[in-house]
């Protein structure tokens, strides 16, 4: 008998740090877009707090299905910022 086995298919990105999420961050070349296919540390977008802006990235690879925190709303460490599909 092995491991168990994990049935679903959606990741949580959560905030790393404090502050004001940015989905254009300045140092994102190409922001990422809902469906669009994102690999592991992505950047998908910014949270700005402490004078400085923390990037937030992706630790899983797949198809992003959606922002949960909106361009310039306030959001907590640890809070939910997107989700993912993966396969």
């Amino acid at each position: 008998m092995g491991g168990e086995e994990l049935f679903v298919r959606e990741r949580i990105v959560l905030s790393p740090v404090t502050g004001r999420f940015v989905a254009d961050a300045e140092d994102l070349v190409d922001p990422a877009r809902p469906g669009s296919l994102v690999l592991a540390g992505t950047p998908l977008g910014g949270v700005v707090g402490s004078g400085r802006t923390t990037s937030v990235t992706t630790p899983f690879t797949g198809v992003l299905a959606g922002l949960l925190a909106h361009d310039g709303e306030r959001v907590r460490e640890g809070q939910p910022i997107a989700w993912l599909r993966v396969a």
